[in-house]
């Protein structure tokens, strides 16, 4: 099924005292099942790849919802003092809340990720009934170690609210709680070294299935990467949320 009209509601919610705003979706099709985005640490509801995921997930009937995460955006707080993994993960289910409460939308929901948006995705999946996700370039930890990594440069190279012993995390006890996920990762990714990837995929449950783009980076800035994203993500999420 082919959609070719659909519009844009801003949606305003509140999570722990503040206004967060996205911008949801809609096709022209009745109860949709529904597909919510978190970003980046650094990004907005305004992510290209968000919105190109937005645009083709309503092509094939479903709805979408981007918000911009607290401190992020055009939601309210002060970044350095409101961010960390918990507080995003509280956010998402906020929105997971508000946007299944939509008298317009469907049952069925899918969370898509990218980056620790990806981990924030995951994190929420382990909680939540989540029908389907992808995430892209999401880290396991923020200390993850391995035999070819002697640290994860996820450390430190753009993670300034994670110095502090206190903000480390570790998904990975999660992760056999996952299901119905796809895993999108660069293989010359520079934040976030593949084997974060391989190791998701190696702990979460099934169906599964992992893609490795040979020549993408963490900001996906290849435009062939950017367009078999969108075909797989919004196949991925067709599959789940509609079983066709």
């Amino acid at each position: 099924m082919s959609v070719k009209n659909s519009n844009i509601q801003h949606v305003s919610f509140h999570c722990d005292g503040l206004q967060l705003k996205g911008a949801l979706h809609l096709p022209a099709v009745d109860h949709p099942p529904v597909v919510i985005g978190s970003h980046g640490l650094f990004s907005n509801q305004d992510s290209p790849k968000q919105i190109a995921l937005a645009r083709a997930c309503n092509e094939l009937g479903m709805a979408y919802f981007r918000f911009d995460h607290r401190g992020c955006g055009r939601s309210q707080g002060e970044f350095e003092r409101v961010t960390s993994l918990p507080a995003r993960c509280s956010d998402l289910k906020k929105a997971v809340e508000i946007i299944k409460g939509r008298h317009e939308i469907g049952d069925r929901i899918g969370l898509f990720g990218s980056s620790m948006g990806g981990t924030v995705c995951l994190n929420v999946a382990a909680e939540l009934e989540i029908d389907a996700i992808v995430t892209f370039a999401a880290p396991l930890g923020s200390r993850i170690r391995s035999g070819r990594f002697k640290k994860s440069k996820y450390l430190n190279a753009s993670v300034i609210f994670l110095d502090a012993e206190k903000n480390d995390f570790d998904i990975s006890q999660h992760l056999p709680q996952i299901h119905n996920i796809l895993i999108i990762h660069g293989e010359k990714d520079e934040t976030v070294p593949l084997f974060h990837a391989a190791e998701i995929y190696r702990l979460a449950g099934g169906p599964k299935k992992i893609i490795v783009q040979p020549y993408g980076d963490h900001r996906m800035s290849r435009k062939e990467d950017q367009v078999d994203f969108v075909d797989m993500a919004s196949r991925w999420f067709k599959s789940g949320l509609t079983g066709t």
